[in-house]
């Protein structure tokens, strides 16, 4: 049983999707192959990476398993399988999905998540389902949150539901069961203050996340306000800029990061800046105070990061290789659709300025990173007006961090709440060394640091120059890139991560061959693959959800399929030479 002095443990990771119909189905059984995604993707390593700690806490476990849904269910009952997410039979904790784990908080077992959750993928095609690690995730994440948050309420309103409740997690006496209460209302009130103010309607539905907006609504919301809540829900905003989750293998080398190309990437110091966002934004515990000193923050009290996970994952990343097609080409049809590829984009070609391989910017500890052009291709804008929310800055007010451009001037009351999200994963990272010892930096060491200072002192202070020169102007501020710009990956796997732009709004690789008025204005989110058209298959037999697209008036609504309108005047054979290459990168 949690104690009255335990933390509220909080969240978000979330993403916001326009759709008119989410259908639950049983997924039908089906042989399950994994894709082949190089020779370091060891079956050992893709276990690692379902179930490596990286310090996010949603709810004690014990809870969990007590707790029923509206109908009357438990959550594990189908192993979460009604929300997408796939089965681990290696699971260390027998019943929990790729993604989840169980972690200890303040000496109690607690419900955690991990990156796989939000980056694995199943695809399914005449009765086998691919397996594609790394693939953007197939899940209903907002209906799990929302299950959760009615399932601790039904339970504080309803005398016999918390009456059944205590009993499942051992609370058998009365003095027992008030402190229960007292514990349980203490872990809903951030929680449902974020749901209730964040979550969308209609819902995010199957694969798509507004990560962006709920960070920020994390960070400035429930963590930064005066204690002992914390609480500020006028900094709380509904996270309706929804876009598709990201394919993740050879994100490690990409020079910038996030959608809208805000995040600056291609090293592992700058991997664990990315990394330490996200845990704020799953479920990680952030509550930063203040120190004797003036506008001096301790960012690590209290904190649940895990440091060395979160630099395991990293390796891990580096070690996921794009899946292979496993279906036939035509070898004629792909050496064709290479010449066309590689044109320039005004006669039909994707490569030159977008999608080609070229050497990005030098990073601290990597000089040869990917360029990842930042550009407005005309496709819908709303992620990007997001970076231009302010918010109060409770906690944080009057911080800076004196040598790192952007964060180097005292948050003022109200400001930016880039800004303060910046300082939080800077500050957090600048004072690990000290807080965590050098040990947790020691993939970090070993790539930045080839000789390895005498003393500890000397080590210390190499490494801390070297995290202030690659954090510095972490997060490009709103203003300083063209507006609705966003950014242009690498193709490789590109076959596998359907549906297509940024917010998932074209269902397959031949739709978006086509004009935007001639994309599909509605279809089905869900596993069944159509490998001709390359993309979602028009039929969803199993879990799925109703997108409904809007056209090019509605640019800003956060579900355009407007834009990137390359391609689009080539005869139909080019295009089916195209694709055939698509498929084969």
């Amino acid at each position: 049983m949690l104690r009255k002095s335990s933390r509220p443990l909080s969240l978000a990771c979330f993403g916001a999707v326009s759709l008119l119909a989410l259908v639950v189905a049983t997924p039908s059984i089906a042989e399950v192959k994994f894709a082949s995604q190089g020779a370091q993707w060891t079956p050992e390593s893709r276990n690692d990476f379902y179930t490596r700690d990286q310090g996010a806490r949603i709810i004690p476990f014990a809870w969990f398993k007590a707790l029923k849904r509206a109908d009357g269910s438990g959550f594990l009952d189908d192993g979460l399988a009604r929300y997408g997410y796939l089965p681990n039979p290696d699971s260390p904790t027998p019943g929990l999905p790729v993604g989840f784990l169980t972690a200890s908080e303040n000496n109690v077992r607690t419900l955690s998540m991990t990156c796989s959750a939000c980056h694995v993928r199943q695809i399914d095609v005449d009765g086998v389902s691919w397996r594609v690690d790394g693939g953007p995730a197939l899940t209903d994440f907002q209906s799990l949150l929302a299950d959760i948050d009615w399932a601790v309420d039904h339970v504080l309103k309803d005398a016999t539901a918390f009456d059944d409740f205590g009993k499942a997690v051992g609370a058998q006496s009365e003095e027992a069961r008030r402190e229960l209460r007292d514990d349980v209302q203490a872990w809903f009130a951030p929680y449902h203050a974020l749901m209730s103010k964040a979550l969308p309607a209609p819902g995010w539905g199957v694969g798509r996340a507004d990560a962006v907006s709920m960070i920020f609504n994390r960070v400035a919301g429930l963590d930064i306000g005066e204690p002992p809540t914390r609480i500020n829900r006028d900094n709380i905003a509904p996270a309706d800029a929804p876009v598709r989750y990201p394919f993740v293998w050879k994100a490690p080398v990409q020079d910038i990061t996030q959608w809208p190309g805000f995040a600056r990437n291609g090293d592992d110091i700058l991997g664990l800046a990315r990394n330490v966002g996200e845990v704020y934004g799953v479920f990680g515990v952030y509550r930063p105070t203040k120190s004797i000193l003036p506008n001096v923050i301790n960012y690590l009290n209290d904190s649940s990061l895990n440091y060395a996970g979160l630099q395991r994952l990293e390796i891990l990343l580096k070690q996921i290789e794009p899946p292979k097609w496993p279906w036939a080409l035509d070898a004629a049809l792909v050496a064709k659709g290479d010449e066309i590829f590689h044109r320039d984009p005004k006669d039909g070609g994707c490569a030159k300025g977008c999608h080609e391989i070229k050497t990005g910017a030098a990073r601290v500890c990597n000089p040869d990173t990917w360029r990842t052009p930042i550009q407005d291709v005309g496709t819908d804008s709303k992620e990007y007006t997001v970076l231009g929310r302010e918010a109060e800055t409770g906690v944080l007010e009057g911080a800076s961090i004196a040598f790192v451009p952007g964060i180097d001037k005292p948050l003022k009351p109200k400001d930016k709440i880039i800004t303060i999200l910046g300082l939080s994963v800077i500050g957090s990272i600048l004072e690990a060394p000290l807080h965590f010892g050098l040990d947790v930096f020691r993939p970090i060491v070993e790539e930045c640091l080839p000789i390895k200072p005498a003393t500890p002192a000397a080590l210390r202070a190499a490494l801390l120059e070297k995290l202030r020169k690659a954090l510095g102007d972490l997060y490009k501020k709103p203003g300083e890139a063209p507006p609705i710009a966003y950014e242009s990956r690498v193709m490789k796997g590109i076959w596998a991560v359907a549906p297509y732009l940024h917010n998932g709004s074209v269902p397959t690789l031949a739709d978006l061959l086509k004009p935007a008025s001639e994309r599909p204005a509605s279809f089905k989110v869900g596993r069944a693959y159509d490998i001709e058209n390359v993309g979602l298959a028009k039929e969803q037999p199993g879990l799925n959800s109703t997108y409904t697209a809007d056209d090019c008036a509605k640019r800003g609504s956060g579900n355009s399929r407007c834009g990137h309108e390359f391609g689009v005047k080539l005869a139909p054979d080019e295009k089916k030479a195209l694709l055939e290459y698509l498929k084969s990168l």
